[in-house]
């Protein structure tokens, strides 16, 4: 038999049987979830017939407002990030210019896998490339 949380369980050893019981409160009652679920929430009422169209209208715009409200702080955010770093097509341009090619870790790995792959590479350029590549698949 399942019991409710938090009721104190026991096993009577003279008569083999567990038993259960709710927790007495402090007036000596005991609470039944109803009742523990109202102190929880305070004096809120729960019953979904008491909130008026008006008072649920209320709410939902107040929702909707602190919605817009981070979405405001969060397009800041990615400007200010925006305005530190820029694109890795632009960094790319300007490496070119410097004649420096700037290659992303994917591209690294498939250039490592082609060597591996290669039967024109030596065993200890292949044990090479399954160690690089062992480094770049663990950052992934």
């Amino acid at each position: 038999q399942a019991v409710p949380a938090g009721s104190h369980v026991r096993l009577n050893l003279q008569t083999g049987e567990r038993e259960a019981k709710l927790p007495d409160s402090k007036n000596g009652k005991s609470d039944t979830g109803e009742e523990r679920r109202r102190k929880r929430l305070g004096k809120v009422d729960v019953d979904s017939n008491s909130f008026t169209s008006q008072e649920l209208k209320k709410a939902l715009a107040k929702m909707k407002e602190s919605e817009k409200a981070e979405r405001k702080v969060r397009r800041a955010h990615e400007e200010e990030v925006r305005k530190k770093f820029r694109p890795i097509e632009q960094l790319k341009e300007e490496f070119e210019k410097l004649n420096v090619k700037m290659e992303t870790d994917y591209e690294i790995m498939v250039k490592l896998i082609g060597k591996f792959n290669s039967s024109a590479s030596t065993l200890d350029e292949k044990v090479a490339a399954l160690y690089d590549l062992e480094y770049y698949v663990h950052q992934v």
